[in-house]
């Protein structure tokens, strides 16, 4: 009898270790699951609309904008539950240059990301309630080894995750708006 209990004390033991385990390094997301991803396309224009449009091709002359111009369209998938954040592109080889992840919060705070089982670089664009954007960082994979990057933070509802680069290609800066897939609040 005493036995039983040890080996079912035991049991406990382990049980709780191993779900301990799994929630400290994620590894619940790949039991659970993180459900389906929607899909919907990302925005940016420029927040200066006296900023000179860009000249037609072989064209010399570029007149100025009668309003914002549209600097970059992207293809997301919207991640909107804690698992779907939880896991973000940690599972994605690459991104074609137009594609990238939308995080969606319940409201607006200092939100902060790191750059989990990466093996490629981001920017990582951060979006007010306004969508007007706050912050952008050019964030390396984690080094050699290590599973997680350094921290990077911005005041957001709202986290775009596109290839590093992407900023610089597209002129998208900080004070830029962003319209965000219809359904998406």
């Amino acid at each position: 009898m005493a036995r039983r209990g040890v080996v079912a004390l035991v049991g406990v033991v382990v049980a709780l270790a191993v779900a301990v385990l799994a929630l400290q390094t994620g590894l619940w997301v790949d039991i659970v699951g993180v459900g389906e991803y929607e899909q919907g396309t990302v925005t940016v224009t420029d927040s200066n609309t006296t900023t000179p449009c860009t000249a037609p091709p072989n064209r010399t002359a570029v007149a100025a904008c009668d309003g914002p111009r549209t600097l970059g369209t992207v293809d997301v998938r919207i991640s909107d539950t804690v698992e779907q954040r939880r896991l973000g592109l940690s599972d994605t080889e690459s991104l074609g240059p137009d594609e990238g992840m939308l995080f969606v919060h319940g409201e607006e705070a200092v939100q902060t990301y790191v750059m989990r089982d990466m093996d490629f670089a981001l920017d990582i664009i951060y979006i007010d309630a306004n969508r007007t954007i706050t912050t952008i960082h050019h964030a390396p994979p984690p080094p050699e080894g290590e599973s997680y990057s350094e921290r990077y933070s911005g005041r957001a509802k709202y986290v775009l995750e596109v290839n590093r680069g992407w900023t610089n290609r597209t002129g998208v800066s900080v004070g830029d708006t962003v319209e965000l897939p219809a359904g998406v609040d």
